[in-house]
């Protein structure tokens, strides 16, 4: 018992003592090198001020809040407004055609991109390479409402969709009225936008892959096709596993500028998602609390997607976030 307890103060002396060591060493940094630590605080400012400190606010999700009473004033309601939400009539709806959006948004953006950036890396000339890339990214610096506006005319009766389909004997009609039109054309616009700036990441760990393995592979009698699935696309796995990880955390949090900006109560069924629902509830209707507390569920709801999503990825390919 005796040797037991020695032990244990031992342990303890140990660890006060590493603590002192690690304690007096970055205090001996910060003295040696406290210009350097300055250069920080303005990113420690902005975080704090823009960043935590509004996280104070998310309190009203479960209060009454009240203008004239101001945060702090409100009454607690608890998990009244998730209450409500989940009573909604429409709940299912909206999560149902949030989950269609980005699924398919996730599944399409990641192929389109990985497909474009196997074909620019696999291109030969280089000038024409840097021109087809630089005219891909063009479409994300257009602005949403710029964007939406050319798509909304492409969709008219005599719009490009319209007069493209009528050559396959379509009667011309104003897509935007067309519940089941409205994710693919989402996905259109997706694809246009975002091919070219997605593809950037993909180009970017291709071009870290030591030349000379595709030298001994094309030596070993290896085709193109061949080498881009066994050399290309195992190398920048990694890279693609990090960005599905990301791209999974906000798997609920559907833009809705776009979709504000293109949808219509005629398409409600498919095009209403719990972001948009969030902005008539909390802009228009002025429901502050209500749309505060789904805003809130939807934050928790992708933080336990991030945190599933790279376990299964660090159990499967051993590569994570953490």
């Amino acid at each position: 018992m005796s040797d037991l307890i020695k032990h244990i103060r031992n342990e303890i002396a140990t660890s006060k003592f590493e603590h002192r060591k690690n304690t007096s060493t970055w205090g001996k940094d910060f003295r040696k090198n406290w210009s350097l630590y300055l250069f920080i605080l303005p990113v420690i400012a902005y975080y704090l001020v823009f960043c935590y400190y509004p996280m104070y606010g998310a309190t009203i999700a479960f209060k009454d809040f009240d203008i004239a009473r101001g945060i702090g004033g409100s009454v607690w309601i608890g998990f009244k407004h998730l209450i409500s939400f989940f009573n909604y009539p429409d709940v299912g709806r909206l999560f149902r055609n949030t989950l269609v959006m980005s699924i398919s948004a996730l599944i399409v953006g990641r192929v389109t991109e990985l497909g474009f950036a196997l074909m620019l890396h696999e291109l030969r000339f280089k000038k024409f390479k840097r021109v087809t890339q630089t005219i891909s990214i063009f479409p994300h610096f257009i602005s949403s409402v710029v964007c939406c506006t050319i798509f909304s005319n492409f969709c008219l009766t005599d719009g490009l969709f319209n007069n493209i389909l009528s050559w396959f004997g379509w009667k011309p009609v104003n897509l935007l009225t067309l519940p089941n039109a409205f994710v693919p054309i989402m996905r259109i616009m997706g694809v246009w936008t975002g091919v070219g700036w997605g593809s950037i990441i993909n180009l970017a760990a291709m071009s870290g892959i030591d030349p000379q393995i595709y030298e001994a592979a094309e030596l070993d009698g290896c085709t193109r096709i061949k080498r881009m699935f066994y050399i290309t696309m195992p190398a920048i796995r990694p890279t693609r596993v990090i960005t599905l990880i990301m791209a999974i955390g906000g798997l609920l949090s559907v833009g809705h500028e776009r979709i504000i900006l293109m949808y219509n109560p005629s398409i409600y069924s498919t095009a209403d998602v719990i972001s948009t629902y969030v902005y008539r509830q909390g802009l228009v209707k002025f429901n502050y609390s209500y749309s505060s507390a789904i805003g809130l569920m939807n934050s928790v709801f992708n933080i336990i997607l991030l945190l599933i999503a790279n376990k299964i990825a660090k159990t499967v390919t051993e590569t994570s976030l953490l």
